[in-house]
């Protein structure tokens, strides 16, 4: 089991403080005009500066696909640089909420691309898939997550993981990725609008990397939509000036759905 790592930092390690803040984000969510989503791009920062955008897309996929009972997570490695993708190694993940169980038929199919290892080193301290869980908790009563930290990979070796999971009627494709760093307000503002709009038009290569922390999913997940024949649409789109005040410098934060 991966104990939680940033309980009390990013969200509460409290479980019903947990469990009532992340209600109340997806109660405070604005209803979206958007297909069932068979993938969705979220933020992973904490819960008071991209809890508001993240709650978005997860309330919407609660409303549209609430059947959902596995999950393949894709999000960036932070703290441990290595090669290729990683799986947890792990029979469940944990939250305050509970344990939630990985996918041993999903992490199989994983195995069979190249470059996917486990490696728990790669996930112990990684937040960027940890703070989805909750909302997973919440919204879905808990799937079974395959959970994969890219590190040094390229956007092609991600991309048919992804695509072979569009569509699958009992599974969601949820990329975590933040958006622009620390950039003043406006500033950030018209870069992750340019950012947004690349999604929008499924644009791997007009993004950099400064578009995004998790950059290589978010590419790869658009090659794989392209293929796939997806549309994307924004859910969302702020920064933690906007949600948490401060606007010197800001984190900037999409959801957007694939379907």
């Amino acid at each position: 089991m991966r104990p939680p790592a940033v309980a009390g930092a990013f969200y509460p390690a409290d479980p019903a403080r947990l469990q009532r803040e992340v209600e109340g984000l997806l109660a405070a969510a604005s209803p979206v005009e958007a297909a069932a989503p068979a993938a969705l791009i979220v933020p992973h920062a904490g819960y008071m500066y991209s809890g508001p955008v993240a709650a978005t897309a997860y309330a919407h996929l609660a409303r549209t696909r609430p059947e959902v009972n596995r999950v393949l997570l894709v999000g960036p490695s932070h703290f441990v640089w290595f090669d290729g993708l990683a799986l947890p190694e792990a029979g469940a993940l944990a939250t305050p909420l509970g344990e939630i169980s990985t996918d041993p038929a999903g992490e199989e199919r994983a195995r069979s691309h190249p470059g996917v290892a486990d490696s728990p080193m790669a996930h112990a301290r990684e937040h960027s898939l940890e703070v989805q869980l909750p909302f997973l908790q919440v919204t879905l009563g808990g799937p079974m997550v395959t959970a994969l930290l890219c590190g040094q990979a390229a956007p092609e070796q991600v991309s048919p993981i992804i695509e072979e999971r569009l569509g699958e009627p009992d599974t969601v494709v949820v990329v975590s990725s933040d958006l622009s760093h620390y950039l003043p307000y406006e500033a950030a503002r018209r870069a992750d609008e340019a950012t947004a709009v690349a999604i929008e038009r499924l644009d791997p290569d007009a993004l950099g990397p400064d578009s995004a922390c998790g950059l290589v999913g978010v590419q790869a997940l658009l090659l794989a939509a392209r293929r796939s024949g997806l549309a994307a649409t924004r859910l969302d789109l702020r920064n933690s000036g906007d949600t948490a005040g401060d606007r010197s410098r800001v984190v900037g934060y999409g959801a957007f759905a694939f379907a």
